[in-house]
């Protein structure tokens, strides 16, 4: 029972690193979907590239990652405790969570984030999605012209 309680306790401080690059940039949005998550700060994932192409539930376009060798995402990096990962992972279907390494201010990380090979013709952003974009791109203090970007997102 000894070993049974000492891995229940490992599992509990395990931590994993997660890039944000959509609506969980927004602090509010986390604290809802996993409230044990640390925000550490800005990064930038290279070799990637943002676009508007996953089918979501509501019929709306959710933001999406694709590989794009001369390209670029800004985001934030979050710490998040197996457990909340687990939650975050229901909350992110359609999407698979794959291995990155991004650049923070003070060095690359080795992270997590979320990927969909589903795709879509369908364009438009939901309004309140895009906003919560918006509200967590600012809170993290994404470059302005990111935020032009996310902006200019349909």
């Amino acid at each position: 029972m000894p070993i049974l309680r000492g891995i229940a306790m490992l599992r509990r401080v395990m931590q994993t690193l997660y890039f944000a690059y959509g609506s969980n940039l927004a602090r509010r949005r986390m604290r809802e979907r996993a409230p044990g998550a640390r925000i550490h700060g800005r990064a930038r994932l290279e070799g990637w590239c943002l676009v508007a192409d996953k089918p979501g539930r509501d019929g709306s376009a959710k933001v999406n990652l694709v590989r794009e060798s001369e390209s670029h995402v800004w985001g934030a990096v979050w710490t998040l405790r197996e457990e909340d990962l687990r939650v975050l992972d229901h909350f992110e279907g359609g999407y698979s969570r794959v291995a990155v390494t991004v650049t923070a201010d003070w060095g690359p990380l080795a992270a997590s984030t979320y990927v969909s090979t589903l795709r879509s013709a369908q364009t438009g952003l939901e309004r309140g999605y895009k906003e919560l974009l918006l509200e967590g791109a600012r809170e993290q203090g994404l470059p302005p012209e990111w935020i032009a970007f996310l902006d200019s997102l349909a």
